[in-house]
């Protein structure tokens, strides 16, 4: 795993960092992936999730460039290794990305 910061990202990579930063907590539902790449038209649906009694989060602005966490950078490797497909749901805790479902494509065995 490379350390990467925002500058190794393409545009749309970028903005989905951003946005992931600013749901704070939540999911993204049906994140379209075309040639290893995050489509973001239509943008995916993004629900925040909201808990009473905590503290609340607070998005904190970042400055142009930053490294990226451990769980980003493992979230767009694996982006980049889905080729063409569909992330169907993915989970976002204090801005990272947490846990994820992705389509598979069948593999078409013989039985």
């Amino acid at each position: 795993m490379a350390n990467l910061s925002t500058n190794d990202l393409c545009a749309s990579e970028q903005n989905f960092v951003l946005a992931k930063q600013k749901l704070g907590f939540g999911h993204f539902e049906a994140v379209r992936v075309v040639a290893g790449e995050i489509a973001l038209d239509p943008w995916p649906k993004m629900v925040q999730s909201v808990k009473f009694g905590n503290e609340e989060f607070c998005a904190v602005s970042s400055p142009a460039e930053f490294q990226l966490k451990k769980p980003v950078i493992q979230f767009i490797e694996r982006v980049r290794s889905i080729g063409d497909g569909e992330i169907r749901y993915l989970e976002v805790k204090h801005g990272l990305p947490f846990a994820m479902q992705v389509e598979c494509a069948s593999a078409g065995t013989d039985r």
